[in-house]
């Protein structure tokens, strides 16, 4: 297995628009391309269940 010790970049397609995917040892970074803010997922959080947590407290907050 190669291990992950450098950020790794892909541009992605969601819903026609374009985001770049960065994906290095602390965990992903999604953001729209040619910007610098966006959705950060962090390794430690995704395997501690935090992260479908907080999607879960989203997607609850967006129902209404």
């Amino acid at each position: 297995m190669t291990p992950l010790d450098k950020p790794i970049k892909r541009e992605v397609q969601i819903d026609d628009a374009p985001y770049v995917l960065t994906i290095d040892p602390d965990g992903l970074k999604l953001v729209p391309k040619g910007k610098r803010n966006g959705l950060l997922l962090r390794w430690t959080d995704l395997v501690s269940g935090d992260a479908a947590l907080a999607t879960a407290l989203r997607a609850s907050l967006e129902a209404r």
